[in-house]
């Protein structure tokens, strides 16, 4: 039974990692405490998944901490980094593993592309680049959209929704990071993470209102947009920001549409995955049973 280092492991992503690891009869997790010597666990396990996830600045100042303490550990240790579609930044068309990744979309893509590049100069990582993780416990792509659907501030964008949404369903990552710990020859490759015949924005944001019952879908003009993204997200923001410095969480307030959803929405980006097809031979879930499962999480959660 190898000991498989999960560095953060309180993540959304990384809760989900530790668990299937403790159930599986191959492997035990380890999870990286706060004020745990990096250094001296390295010397505990036998291989790492890094699945930090945060702002731009934990997550690069995470990789550089994780990468310069295997670099110096006494032996080689398969590390697992989870990466981000958003490395390809504002690149459009079918995109595989082998471009450019300009990371030129702000903080957080510049930060995981530093990142990616960091796990690219170890020999031993195996970098996964996920899109839009959606389902149970993903904030950003499930129960902040959901709570816009249900409120119809989201929904048919028109033209501005006619961009590729590139969604992956979080159990899909999960037994990726699982199948990629367990495959050794793989370690110095990059895989993209996706359905492979993903939908547009508009067709997610319609589906996933229906799954929510949140019907009829709103038809949401440009103008309304730029109302919620330009007017009302700036405000919206800083209010959140502090009620959480004050320790108050979110209270009530109204979850901002960011103006990054626009431009997201209508790039023309679609992940060519038949590289992670192949080599890990993963099993992605249907879209729609995908979406009945994060509508009935959103359903538990709203309670």
């Amino acid at each position: 039974m190898i000991r498989v280092l999960v560095a953060g492991s309180r993540g959304f992503v990384g809760r989900r990692v530790t668990a299937a690891l403790a159930a599986s009869s191959w492997a035990r997790p380890v999870e990286l405490a706060p004020r745990a010597r990096l250094d001296e666990l390295l010397m505990q396990v036998d291989c790492v998944a890094n699945c930090l996830t945060g702002d731009p600045g934990s997550i690069l100042a995470g990789a550089s901490a994780l990468f310069a303490a295997a670099a110096n550990a006494p032996r080689r240790l398969p590390i697992v980094h989870l990466s981000s579609m958003t490395v390809y930044g504002s690149r459009c068309g079918s995109v595989d593993e082998s471009g450019p990744t300009p990371g030129d979309l702000g903080p957080y893509s510049a930060s995981q592309r530093d990142a990616d590049r960091l796990a690219a100069g170890y020999p031993e990582a195996i970098r996964l680049r996920p899109g839009c993780e959606y389902g149970p416990d993903c904030l950003a792509w499930t129960a902040r959209v959901a709570h816009w659907l249900v409120r119809r501030r989201l929904g048919d964008l028109g033209a501005a929704g006619d961009g590729y949404c590139n969604l992956l369903f979080v159990d899909d990552l999960v037994a990726a990071i699982l199948q990629a710990l367990r495959r050794p020859e793989l370690r110095g490759g990059a895989f993209n993470l996706a359905l492979p015949a993903p939908p547009t924005w508009n067709e997610y944001f319609i589906a996933f209102a229906k799954a929510l019952g949140a019907v009829p879908v709103r038809r949401v003009t440009r103008r309304r947009l730029m109302v919620e993204t330009k007017l009302l997200a700036p405000p919206l923001k800083v209010l959140e920001s502090l009620c959480a410095r004050a320790g108050l969480g979110a209270l009530s307030l109204p979850p901002p549409i960011p103006p990054s959803l626009l431009r997201t929405c209508s790039q023309d980006l679609r992940l060519d995955v038949h590289r992670a097809e192949s080599a890990l031979g993963i099993e992605w879930t249907p879209l729609a049973l995908g979406l009945d499962r994060a509508a009935a999480w959103c359903r538990t959660t709203a309670r």
